[in-house]
């Protein structure tokens, strides 16, 4: 990417942001050379490690890695055989013991969430961690680099001994200070002069203490003696030090030596940490400014949603909708100065830098990006006065520069184009521009005051107009973006409000071109309609809302009712089957008694049989789970295979819309009327998929009656005449005839029931297709009086 894009803006200005998320020199030193990857696999793995970033800052508020210092040169050392100082294995230290502590965090924090960070993963797997070489590093060093008494079993024996001769001396002097030598004393204290043990001694009491003089005060007045009687004392004590740090000289270069094989893992942890707590500033920089993860489009299509100006106060910047990419690839800006169309040209070129240097970017949920090579930005005054250019010069030099290089894959942003010259002259010069860009292939947006570029806008393929809103009443702009309706000039109204006289007013208008006038007439009517669009659009959103609100409950109530009413329903079922099945096992067996004794020849009464078990199967209740509203709307549920373009049913609403394009988390955009929706993939239906369930549901509903006349009756050899009967005395009849037959083996019965008001008719149908014994079975007779059953 292009340095002067990067300045033109303020790209380090965002990266400075960042700056105090970060703790570790490591982290500092990549967002120091952070830059927009052109590499659209980059982008997305960068951005998907922000998002697991992300992840852990809400579930543990965070990765929480401390200070920690550049140990590069540290590595670099001892490479060379050189041993480290306290304060670089007490970095050292930090670095191992940081490892440790990270790779547990993430392998717990992944076991108690269960999901894996697939981005992060290649990172804190390969931390290499060294317990025996870090518990000997921190247990040796502190943490300011000193020398620890635990460092060494000699080293705490050499301290021991120090420590006893210290206060040995102390002891000595002190009663120098507290007995009658205090008279000779300037001051009654105990100092040290070159690392020695000292009183101060008035001069000319000097040779009442012997010793060794080691200084003088200013004056000559004071002597600062070690007294003869501890001379021996402090030769001790020297020699305790002398030893000590030779034997802390000695652990330094024990521990350099045990972290020298190690120096390649050591300094790749520290990278490690570096990225990770990289990241982690990116999550927590998101969640400050309230950024969101925007989708990658592979088609270029650019789509900022309620997009913001980081640099800007989010309390007080405007938020506006910039789209290019998908109907149209040029933007014309038109409106007043200082009303906003600079830093919208700005916020796009900023954020879609942001996505590329895989940082959030601060706009509404499902915010498109894509992928630009190059951005090629010519905003703000280029006058060189080394060079002696004039702005219309300086910006040429630039457009010719950018003209070179872009193609297909460049955003180019164009702050005033043309402005700085002849105002006819200028406009054609900037149509000329555009149209070379264009030529390319590249993404233009454009600023202008030109109202030829209006027309332009509006009569060019792959281009539309665009403005800042500017309100008449209150002679401010509004800062807010208008897509598709071009910007009108407003002097004239402006100046009738600040109290400019009507004559001169109407004699400016006489002066404009009556397609100028008309032109503004009809950029108000726009911007008036859309207004109206949208108050309309906002209140049907709510009304929406609230009906999406009231029909939950209701579903859930309703839900919750069925639920239980068919709970309730099953058990009762189920202890009905129970007590049913107790007495048919009795019954079984008395029927089975019976045979056998008709079998042997006793005469048994068949009807009484019949009527026996006839009575006990019309107890027995099959238990469905079709009553349950849960179950059956589990059942029904199909996976659908919904794509961007594709018509669908919206259950809530029953209309139809259209899918525009398909969100990150499963979700769809879809059209329905003026109303844009973001919908679930349970909330929607395909129209050809709702049209198959119900034709599938139709089927299912007709009962399963062959028509074939051509039934061969020759194989019934039962009939059953209901003709002329009741109802309920025709159903009774017709179960025991039915019970017979089986208990006959029949292959086939034949019920004629007569054609009537068919309620016999239908009852027959009905009793057939729920018996368990009825194979099959369809009408018959010339006239369809007939019903012909398989029996099996």
């Amino acid at each position: 990417m292009n340095k002067k894009v990067l300045a033109t803006l303020e790209y380090d200005a965002v990266k400075a942001q960042l700056r105090p998320y970060l703790s570790t020199a490591a982290g500092e030193n990549e967002l120091r050379n952070l830059l927009p990857t052109a590499d659209a696999n980059e982008m997305q793995a960068w951005l998907a490690e922000t998002s697991d970033a992300a992840k852990v800052l809400r579930w543990q508020g965070g990765i929480n890695i401390p200070k920690l210092a550049n140990v590069k040169p540290h590595m670099q050392r001892l490479r060379i055989d050189a041993a480290l100082s306290g304060t670089e294995l007490a970095q050292v230290g930090r670095v191992l013991f940081t490892t440790g502590q990270m790779r547990m965090f993430f392998e717990n924090l992944i076991e108690d969430r269960g999901e894996p960070l697939a981005a992060l993963r290649p990172y804190y797997s390969r931390l290499v961690v060294m317990q025996d070489l870090t518990r000997r590093v921190n247990t040796a060093i502190d943490g300011d680099g000193r020398v620890t008494d635990e460092a060494s079993p000699e080293l705490h024996r050499v301290r021991q001994a120090i420590t006893s001769t210290e206060n040995a001396i102390r002891q000595k002097m002190q009663d120098y200070t507290r007995g009658k030598s205090a008279q000779y004393l300037s001051d009654p204290i105990v100092t040290i002069r070159s690392d020695r043990y000292v009183i101060p001694v008035k001069a000319e009491y000097r040779s009442r203490f012997g010793g060794v003089v080691h200084d003088q005060s200013q004056t000559g007045q004071t002597l600062y003696i070690e007294p003869a009687d501890v001379v021996d004392m402090n030769n001790r004590l020297r020699e305790h030090y002398i030893k000590e740090r030779h034997e802390e000289e000695r652990v330094l270069a024990e521990l350099s030596d045990m972290l020298r094989p190690e120096a390649e893992n050591i300094q790749k942890n520290a990278e490690v940490l570096g990225h990770l707590d990289f990241v982690n500033a990116k999550a927590r920089y998101a969640a400050a400014t309230k950024a969101q993860e925007p989708e990658y489009s592979p088609e270029n299509h650019v789509r900022l949603l309620q997009a913001r100006h980081p640099l800007l106060d989010p309390q007080k910047a405007v938020a506006n909708d910039i789209i290019i990419g998908e109907d149209y690839k040029a933007i014309i800006v038109t409106g007043p100065n200082t009303g906003g169309k600079t830093i919208t040209l700005k916020t796009l070129g900023l954020l879609q830098l942001m996505a590329q240097s895989g940082l959030f970017i601060p706009t509404a949920e499902y915010s498109t990006v894509g992928l630009f090579k190059e951005v090629f930005a010519d905003i703000g005054d280029e006058q060189s006065i080394e060079q002696s250019l004039s702005t219309f010069s300086s910006h040429m030099v630039n457009i010719v520069d950018i003209l070179k290089q872009i193609d297909a894959d460049s955003l180019v942003l164009f702050d005033e184009l043309g402005a700085g010259t002849d105002p006819q002259e200028g406009a054609a010069l900037a149509m000329s521009i555009l149209d070379a860009v264009g030529a390319k292939g590249s993404y233009t947006v454009a600023t202008t005051h030109y109202p030829e570029l209006k027309v332009y806008g509006y009569n060019r393929v792959d281009t539309i107009n665009a403005s800042m809103e500017f309100d008449v009443d209150t002679l401010r702009p509004t800062y807010k973006f208008l897509l598709g309706i071009p910007g009108r000039s407003n002097a004239l109204e402006i100046s009738k409000r600040l109290g400019l006289d009507q004559s001169i007013i109407d004699a400016a208008a006489s002066l404009t071109s009556e397609d100028s006038q008309e032109l503004n007439d009809m950029i108000a009517d726009l911007v008036e309609r859309r207004n109206a669009v949208l108050a309309q659009q906002v209140q049907l959103a709510q009304q929406v809302i609230e009906n999406r609100q009231m029909k939950n409950d209701y579903e859930q109530k309703l839900e919750k009712m069925e639920t239980e009413k068919a709970r309730t329903l099953e058990e009762a079922k189920k202890e009905a089957n129970h007590i049913v099945a107790d007495s048919r096992k009795k019954a079984d067996k008395i029927i089975a008694d019976l045979r056998k004794m008709q079998l042997d020849g006793v005469a048994v009464k068949e009807n009484k049989l019949m009527d026996a078990k006839g009575a006990l199967n019309a107890m027995r209740q099959e238990p469905s789970a079709e009553n349950n509203r849960v179950l059956r709307k589990a059942k029904q549920a199909k996976s659908q295979d919904i794509a961007a373009g594709d018509t669908v049913l919206v259950r809530e609403y029953g209309q139809q819309g259209t899918v525009k394009r398909k969100l990150k988390d499963g979700k769809f955009e879809v059209q329905m009327g003026i109303l844009k929706m973001v919908l679930a993939e349970d909330e929607i239906e395909k129209q050809a998929a709702a049209q198959t369930a119900k034709s599938e549901q139709k089927a299912a509903a007709k009962p399963r009656v062959s028509t074939n006349k051509a039934v061969n009756r020759a194989n019934a050899s039962a009939t059953l005449d209901l003709r002329g009967q009741r109802y309920e005395a025709a159903m009774g009849e017709l179960d025991q005839f039915i019970d017979r037959a089986l208990l006959n083996n029949l292959p086939s019965v034949e019920i004629i029931h007569g054609k009537g008001t068919g309620a016999i008719r239908q009852g027959v149908q009905e009793y057939l297709r729920s018996h368990r014994a009825v194979k099959d079975f369809s009408f018959t007779g010339p006239d369809q009086g007939a019903t012909y059953a398989e029996l099996g």
